[in-house]
């Protein structure tokens, strides 16, 4: 009788991660051991904050906007958006000393290649911002027409933190891209640089496809829905077919409608996938 028990409460548990993705802004996301740190960082607030700014602002020349904090085990992690161009999301990393309950604001950090991957993505889709805005009409065509979504804006401002996001996808690049490389050191330099310099930075002939990844997640609309094949491999197919999109290694990922609110993960088992090593490849024409 006792097993039953605990095996609901484990159920009950389990259920009450989930929240409808048209419901989820953020709310309940936890990172490890944050309890104590979460509290000390909301009592430091607009220290963190001006740190953080400062900090994105001296080590990478981009001005940035302070959406969330969320305490982590011997910090907090703060999740920010770029003002302007490029656009991106990520996060940076403030020490705290929980014993006295102080935030070490002098030694704001990020993980490596973190931040850097997130600008390369931000210039990416300035720079093909044309290609980027008919993978855009076709996703927003597509959710309208077969009843999916994508992930409300706020998730993405408060918990995203994965650089260059949408609601339906997000762009992740490769330390070893040496076509985006030059763009991203004349953006450092000088952070005011005009497009079309940006443009002549760029190598294009070192560019590969499997050094620059689009993930598209969506999630079935109505919240009794299982994923849905046909939509899948529609999805699947039109990317097949469009040839007017950003070249790159495109992953599909169709969730049901509930997110794990604790992590910002819709993926499930039974969710439908197609990954490595079975990309949608938009090759570049060499």
């Amino acid at each position: 009788m006792g097993k039953s028990n605990d095996n609901n409460d484990k159920n009950i548990a389990k259920e009450e991660k989930y929240v409808s993705v048209q419901e989820y802004t953020g709310q309940g996301y936890e990172l490890n051991n944050g309890e104590e740190t979460d509290k000390i960082a909301e009592a430091h607030r607009e220290e963190i904050d001006k740190a953080v700014k400062a900090f994105f602002l001296e080590k990478y020349k981009t001005e940035v906007k302070v959406h969330n904090v969320v305490g982590a085990a011997e910090g907090a992690s703060v999740f920010v958006e770029s003002v302007g161009e490029p656009h991106f999301y990520t996060y940076a990393i403030v020490p705290i000393d929980v014993k006295e309950k102080e935030v070490l604001t002098e030694k704001v950090w990020s993980k490596e290649e973190q931040v850097e991957d997130a600008i390369k993505g931000g210039l990416y889709a300035l720079l093909f911002e044309e290609e980027f805005n008919t993978l855009d009409e076709y996703l927003k065509t597509f959710s309208k027409k077969n009843d999916v979504v994508g992930k409300r804006e706020e998730s993405l401002e408060n918990v995203g933190g994965t650089g260059y996001m949408t609601p339906y996808y997000y762009i992740t690049t490769s330390i070893n891209d040496d076509a985006i490389k030059p763009v991203y050191e004349l953006y450092l330099k000088n952070p005011t640089v005009n497009k079309n310099a940006l443009k002549k930075a760029y190598n294009n002939s070192a560019f590969s496809e499997e050094n620059f990844k689009i993930t598209i997640q969506l999630f079935m609309e109505d919240k009794e829905m299982a994923p849905s094949e046909k939509i899948f491999n529609q999805v699947c197919d039109d990317l097949e077919k469009m040839n007017t999109i950003p070249k790159g290694s495109y992953s599909v990922v169709v969730n049901d409608n509930r997110v794990d609110k604790t992590t910002d993960t819709g993926y499930k088992d039974n969710s439908l996938k197609r990954a490595y090593p079975n990309y949608i490849l938009k090759i570049k024409v060499r």
